[in-house]
């Protein structure tokens, strides 16, 4: 049922942390993996190392915050591969962390053009090529933050609660193209993404406390559910969140 043997799957944010762990977990199992991020020398490191391991990978630049790249994206994958089966939207932003009353426009502005704009308009691109195919699976990497709002994180944790809302309405209005959109909710996990709180040990400290597992994730951790949500295992699950946040949440 994890077989993804033919299948083509596009992986954003995949340079590095999470993003590359789904992308080498996806091409074990038989996916070509297209790696994408902001900079094509990362996304061909990753790829290298998924051909080394055996696997299929190309890489391609793109920053779901500009909307030429997302469509430049979607032409390449058209062109090159003629189909898309699975989009794993996991490149996201969060260049400010601190009080919500001093909130940066312009990073309010950044973060709502990646992580809100980009997942959006990645969907789309992707769905309507899925539509043309007769169906695909689409995986958005929202967070814990989206349900439960981390301090100094405001921005951040608004808009993974729109990822989660944003997975739902396109679950509900795809289905009957027999596409499928889930998405996965990480706990605190040990990425440069993250760096900001597992590098300090006061708020470390204190997030441990709270942990049932009583340890922050790592990358590979949060793979297995995206090889679930994207494979033949999960083929009636649409519109869900799957949690891996050692407890986080309960």
């Amino acid at each position: 049922m994890f077989d993804l043997t033919g299948k083509v799957a596009l992986v954003t944010g995949a340079s590095r942390g999470i993003g590359e762990a789904i992308a080498r977990t996806l091409a074990g199992q038989g996916a070509h993996v297209i790696v994408s991020s902001r900079k094509i020398d990362d996304c061909r490191v990753v790829a290298e190392k998924i051909r080394e391991e055996g696997g299929d990978a190309s890489a391609f630049a793109c920053h779901i915050g500009d909307m030429d790249q997302i469509a430049a994206i979607f032409e390449h994958i058209r062109g090159a591969h003629g189909r898309i089966d699975i989009l794993v939207n996991n490149a996201a932003t969060n260049p400010y962390f601190g009080p919500i009353l001093d909130t940066d426009p312009g990073a309010f502005q950044k973060t709502v053009d990646v992580n809100i704009r980009g997942y959006f308009f990645m969907s789309v691109q992707a769905g309507r090529m899925m539509k043309e195919q007769d169906g695909g699976t689409i995986v958005n990497v929202a967070s814990i933050n989206g349900v439960s709002p981390g301090i100094g994180q405001a921005i951040y944790s608004i808009t993974k609660a729109a990822v989660i809302n944003m997975t739902k309405a396109f679950a509900k209005e795809c289905g009957r193209d027999k596409i499928r959109v889930n998405a996965l909710l990480p706990g605190l996990t040990e990425t440069k993404f993250a760096s900001a709180l597992t590098t300090n040990e006061e708020i470390l400290k204190r997030v441990l406390t709270t942990l049932p597992l009583g340890r922050t994730a790592q990358p590979i951790e949060m793979a297995g559910a995206v090889l679930y949500l994207a494979s033949d295992a999960s083929s009636y699950t649409t519109g869900s969140c799957i949690t891996v946040d050692g407890g986080a949440l309960i």
